[in-house]
């Protein structure tokens, strides 16, 4: 079996972060205010959470720095998820308060900064943050910088849907690597799934920026592979603007059928469920 590589995606943080300062800077007040279609926050919202995102990380990654009253841990009987949502909500509150055209210029001035430290890492160092979604405890550089690009990526295409705006991150160049980091998700999402040795499952995400992944179950666990050489013995198939939109929801099998018709199941339904609910990021 062919182990999957890392993602190094670095080098792609100056086009998205210049392609969403392009996008909001061309922004008129009311499409500032608008809900996007993939969650129940509004455009403003959303650009304030990228920065938050890149603040944070310069803060406690860069410069080692901690609130010395734990408000950045979670509370006592606080879920990791619990935890998150808190802290984006209170972020939220408070920068309703800030204009566009500050939090344009914050995102623009942090992420100059932030791509010089992402730059400065060995990929293969231990990580500051573990990527949760994809079961870990303790990762790498390379995989917590590529699990950034895509709360980057998702939450960049997010605004340009809001506003009607043509997107100009949809090129397999920008889009291939988030689709492929969600995919990591693959062997956490089947962990607790119980199959003979062999069992493949196979996803096929249609579009230019589409492609195929594989999970094999192989002794006590699941790996993930570039190449399968048993036939699936389950598939799920479907487009990649569904892909990217499923993945970063929660949604059981059911919910997922009626709100993305284009999804294609074959085989095991168990296993295709589990595709189908896997969910790549935390909040």
């Amino acid at each position: 079996m062919t182990f999957l590589p890392p993602i190094f995606v670095t080098h792609l943080f100056h086009d998205i972060t210049q392609r969403l300062v392009t996008l909001l800077r061309s922004l008129n007040a009311d499409e500032w205010h608008r809900q996007t279609v993939s969650s129940q926050r509004q455009v403003k919202d959303i650009a304030s959470h990228l920065l938050d995102g890149s603040l944070r990380r310069l803060s406690m990654q860069r410069d080692g720095y901690f609130p010395q009253d734990g408000s950045s841990q979670p509370r006592e009987n606080e879920t990791l998820l619990d935890f998150l949502t808190r802290l984006n909500a209170e972020w939220e509150v408070a920068t309703r308060r800030l204009s566009p055209q500050v939090i344009v210029s914050l995102i623009e001035w942090a992420d100059a900064q932030m791509i010089e430290l992402f730059e400065s890492l060995d990929p293969f160092g231990p990580a500051i943050f573990p990527v949760a979604w994809a079961g870990e405890q303790q990762s790498m550089n390379w995989m917590d910088v590529a699990r950034d690009y895509t709360e980057k990526w998702h939450h960049t295409q997010q605004i340009f849907e809001a506003t009607g705006r043509p997107s100009t991150i949809t090129e397999r160049r920008l889009f291939h690597p988030c689709l492929d980091i969600f995919m990591r998700a693959l062997p956490f999402t089947f962990q607790n799934v119980d199959a003979p040795d062999g069992t493949v499952v196979s996803i096929t995400i249609r579009g230019d920026a589409g492609g195929g992944w594989f999970v094999v179950r192989s002794g006590q666990e699941w790996v993930q592979v570039l190449e399968a050489t048993g036939k699936p013995t389950a598939n799920v198939t479907l487009t990649q603007d569904s892909a990217w939109k499923l993945f970063t929801k929660r949604l059981d099998q059911a919910e997922a059928l009626r709100g993305f018709p284009d999804i294609q199941i074959a085989g095991d339904d168990d296993l295709c469920r589990r595709v189908i609910e896997m969910v790549s990021v935390m909040a």
